[in-house]
């Protein structure tokens, strides 16, 4: 982890209704203030080489602010539920 570096955790995981075959996981501070989006191919989940972690640590200009006070009060739960629950590198 680089010293500006910030830690999210995985809290969200949907398939994409745009492509076929594309996974969005979404990750997000503990706050729920700012997330992260990553999109992965299906046939990418295959394997022990290409896991996806409870927790990432990301530069902050790849964060997005969460805007929807909602979404905001469910990324803050479920992140903090990972975080308690889950190292940072265990597969998810």
């Amino acid at each position: 982890m680089a010293e500006t570096d910030v830690r999210v955790w995985l809290v969200e995981r949907t398939y994409s209704d745009d492509e076929q075959n594309l996974i969005i996981l979404v990750y997000a501070t503990p706050d729920g203030e700012r997330y992260f989006r990553k999109e992965r191919a299906l046939t990418s989940f295959t394997g022990d080489s290409r896991n996806t972690t409870a927790a990432l640590d990301v530069d902050p200009d790849n964060l997005g602010s969460v805007d929807e006070a909602d979404l905001r009060e469910q990324y803050a739960a479920e992140a903090t539920r990972m975080a308690d629950e889950h190292d940072p590198e265990d597969p998810i």
